[in-house]
């Protein structure tokens, strides 16, 4: 069963889907993008994911590209939707309209085959999809995977969640878990479930992130050894030692959107710790600004906007918030970034520097949310929170 697999969304988690089933399956991967295609066609990787470089240069995999929506899905066995919902900060909710139109154009040609939906939804989407095409399918199962690690998160998966307890459901989890180097736990609910665990998730990191924001804000203004403090909390296995390195804030694609989602899907019921998780966020980045800008440097530099370490995203960067910031506090600095991703003169009306080694030089102090090792010979300039080293 699922010999034939169509993926729809070249994005992290489809093309680290189509990666991962085609070393058996045969899959079709669809975008709007068609540079992107051409890419992957040339097995050249248009995300950073060095576990992907491998599996293209190791592997023989059975994928293809079709730049045909309909004729993509014309004879697959399963359908996997990986399509991005971006937060609507005017409707306060996810923007389903591109998952939507693809269901719609799949199911009005009466293409039978199972749809799976990998994007992240609101609470009840796919059981109000369903409703609304009942001759077909419609299954959701969240992922989580992390930027830049996608291809490793699917095959060493934390568990399999399926929102479909009957035997269709079981089948799509036997799919993922045959591709797995460990043996995660399976876990089948209904849809509105499935979709809450997702939010819940992603809604619980960043209430870990933002916890230990807090913590160091109080370390930092206090004249306190933030990791000597993070150290001694996290010891106690109840808390445990994960998900605990400061950062200026969190973001990325997932955290943001789905914890403002959350607080929408939680209406007019009673809630204030998801409202708070957002607050806290925003207080967070402020007070990094304040505190950058307290040490009255002119020239400052911003290393890499990526929120992580091998990621090459820098959407809803908490870095980015900082620089605004910044610039509204003090008309008279000069914002200086290094971004090798970035192939403009300037950007954020600030102007990026393509050599290292300049960059270093002009900064009077470098911000850099993820340390590495390039700017170990300036350690003097560095403000970071960045005390363990990792994403």
């Amino acid at each position: 069963m699922f010999n034939k697999i169509t993926i729809i969304g070249a994005g992290y988690v489809g093309f680290s889907l189509a990666v991962l089933l085609s070393q058996e399956k045969e899959v079709t991967l669809f975008d709007i993008d068609r540079l992107k295609l051409k890419q992957i066609g040339n097995k050249k990787s248009p995300l950073r994911d060095q576990n992907i470089d491998k599996f293209f240069a190791n592997k023989t995999l059975r994928l293809k590209t079709n730049y045909d929506l309909l004729d993509s899905v014309s004879d697959s066995d399963l359908i996997i939707l990986a399509l991005p919902t971006n937060f609507n900060e005017s409707t306060k909710f996810f923007d389903t309209s591109q998952l939507d139109s693809v269901i719609s154009k799949i199911t009005e040609k009466n293409i039978n085959s199972p749809i799976l939906i990998k994007s992240t939804v609101p609470q009840g989407y796919t059981k109000r999809l369903q409703a609304q095409y009942p001759d077909f399918s419609i299954i959701f199962s969240p992922e989580f995977l992390r930027e830049g690690n996608a291809l490793e998160d699917n095959l060493n998966p934390s568990r399999i969640v399926v929102g479909n307890t009957e035997p269709l459901g079981l089948k799509i989890a036997e799919l993922f878990a045959s591709f797995a180097s460990n043996d995660p736990e399976i876990f089948l609910m209904e849809s509105g479930e499935a979709e809450a665990v997702k939010l819940f998730s992603n809604a619980y990191l960043a209430t870990r992130i933002s916890f230990f924001n807090e913590l160091d804000t109080f370390a930092l203004a206090s004249n306190l050894d933030s990791q000597s403090i993070i150290d001694g909390v996290t010891s106690d296995p109840r808390i445990g030692a994960h998900y605990c390195n400061p950062s200026f804030g969190y973001g990325g694609y997932c955290l943001p959107k789905d914890t403002k989602q959350l607080e929408s899907d939680f209406g007019d019921l009673p809630q204030e710790l998801f409202s708070s998780i957002i607050r806290s966020n925003i207080s967070r980045k402020k007070y990094i600004s304040h505190y950058v800008a307290s040490l009255d440097k002119k020239v400052i530099g911003i290393y890499l906007l990526a929120m992580k370490k091998n990621s090459d995203n820098f959407r809803e960067s908490s870095i980015v918030d900082v620089i605004q910031a910044l610039k509204e506090l003090d008309k008279t600095i000069t914002i200086l970034l290094y971004e090798p991703l970035v192939n403009l003169s300037s950007m954020f009306d600030c102007e990026v520097v393509s050599s290292l080694e300049s960059f270093k030089q002009k900064s009077e102090i470098i911000l850099a949310n993820r340390l590495d090792a390039s700017l170990d010979d300036v350690k003097e300039k560095v403000f970071t929170r960045d005390i363990y080293g990792i994403n």
